[in-house]
């Protein structure tokens, strides 16, 4: 079920409508209005500019995230892929120890 969140944005009120929780949408709304007011105190812009601004710099913060979140799971990909072949190789030294202890069983009873 959508819920209506009702979010200032520099001043201004606009209704979102969303399956997220209201506390989730403040959150997105809080931060889009910290943002906006950044652009609009480090330029002389229009508010029209200024959510164009900001759109572009919160969607270079999404790429870089979605960047970072990529080589993260590359990088864990790789730990898993070690993980695995150290794991092979343990069963592959349990099976040397007991094939080793059987030998000496037989020798000790041979």
């Amino acid at each position: 079920m959508a819920n209506r969140v009702v979010v200032n944005i520099c001043g201004e009120e606009y209704t979102f409508v969303a399956e997220e929780s209201a506390s989730y949408m403040q959150k997105v709304g809080s931060y889009v209005s910290e943002k906006m007011d950044e652009v609009l105190n480090g330029a002389k812009v229009g508010r029209s500019d200024a959510a164009i601004l900001t759109a572009a710099n919160i969607t270079d913060e999404l790429f870089k995230a979605q960047a970072a979140a990529e080589q993260l799971r590359s990088q864990i990909k790789g730990y898993l892929d070690e993980a695995g072949k150290a794991q092979a190789e343990v069963s592959e030294l349990k099976r040397e120890v007991f094939r080793l202890q059987q030998k000496l069983d037989q020798k000790n009873h041979g």
